[in-house]
């Protein structure tokens, strides 16, 4: 499903003294098929925005089309494309309520479904809970809360999963959890990405996480995309995100760093990408027998700056 916004506004209290407008005219396209990062600080309108991609907050300025659902068309099946455009929320496992993992899963599916068999429904949530790395037969009687809060977090995906729905939104997905467990977490995310879900949308304000796992991203500035493109392309443009309050990953951070001592680093911003490179110009200068601090101003992999 390609999601296509233009010209997209919004207005919180609308016609009142509180009146905010979240979202000035955001054009931007997510294709099918992209591990996809949304970046901006508070108030930038990201959160607004992808609200609106399953609906959850009413389009009322501009055009939104998610595959072949207009949501500027009063007569879209909001509920079928809700099905197929899961959001999960940050800290989703705060979200879990019933008393069983089985019912806690289950819960959507069978609002989304209607009339679907014990036995339809049974086969979904365990094969969900499989994708999403948790055992059916150890939790599923299990209550919610009785589980890990990384058990738990997994739990709350697999409810929004369930479904098998075309698009995943996940904002902020990783918060809170340790390294090992974001880690954990992202690998998660490629899997669902590889298996279930044919695109997948994060929100996060870590740039690291966005670096090393999205094909392109978007930054939101005060209610508009301000930049779009793969992560490389953003990264490169430090000074215009440092005038939006944003930072850069720390491998662009060091590229800038070996840049100003005369090495520039064609990387892509991956930590395993910018090592390797940085082992490659390290090999070619002991083998041009360079001296230590030389000024090479190509990287080992392509000639061009980290900008």
């Amino acid at each position: 499903m390609r999601i296509v916004a233009k010209g997209l506004t919004y207005v919180y209290n609308p016609k009142s003294p509180f009146a905010t407008q979240a979202l000035k005219g955001v054009d931007l396209t997510i294709e099918e098929g992209e591990f996809f990062g949304i970046i901006g600080h508070t108030g930038s309108g990201k959160s607004t925005f992808v609200q609106h991609l399953n609906a959850l907050i009413r389009l009322t300025g501009g055009e939104l089309k998610i595959g072949d659902y207009d949501l500027a068309d009063k007569k879209c099946k909001v509920l079928e494309l809700r099905s197929k455009v899961g959001m999960v929320f940050q800290y989703p496992e705060y979200q879990l309520f019933a008393e069983t993992v089985k019912k806690d899963v289950g819960f959507g599916l069978k609002n989304f479904r209607k009339g679907i068999s014990e036995e339809e429904a049974d086969a979904a949530i365990r094969e969900a809970l499989r994708v999403a790395g948790i055992d059916y037969d150890e939790v599923a009687e299990k209550s919610p809360f009785e589980l890990s809060g990384g058990q738990r977090r997994r739990v709350a995906i697999a409810g929004v999963i369930v479904t098998k729905p075309e698009v995943l939104i996940l904002d902020e997905p990783a918060a809170g959890l340790d390294p090992l467990g974001k880690k954990e977490l992202m690998e998660l995310l490629h899997a669902i990405h590889g298996q279930w879900c044919k695109t997948v949308v994060i929100v996060s304000h870590d740039m690291d996480e966005i670096a090393e796992n999205c094909t392109h991203a978007a930054v939101f500035s005060e209610g508009r995309v301000a930049l779009c493109g793969t992560p490389k392309e953003i990264f490169s443009r430090g000074d215009e995100l440092a005038a939006m309050g944003l930072g850069v990953p720390v491998t662009a951070r060091a590229a800038q760093i070996m840049r100003g001592r005369g090495y520039a680093v064609n990387t892509d911003f991956t930590c395993d990408d910018f090592v390797n490179k940085v082992l490659a110009l390290y090999r070619a200068e002991n083998a041009a027998g360079a001296p230590a601090g030389g000024t090479h101003k190509e990287s080992a992999g392509g000639a061009g700056d980290a900008e």
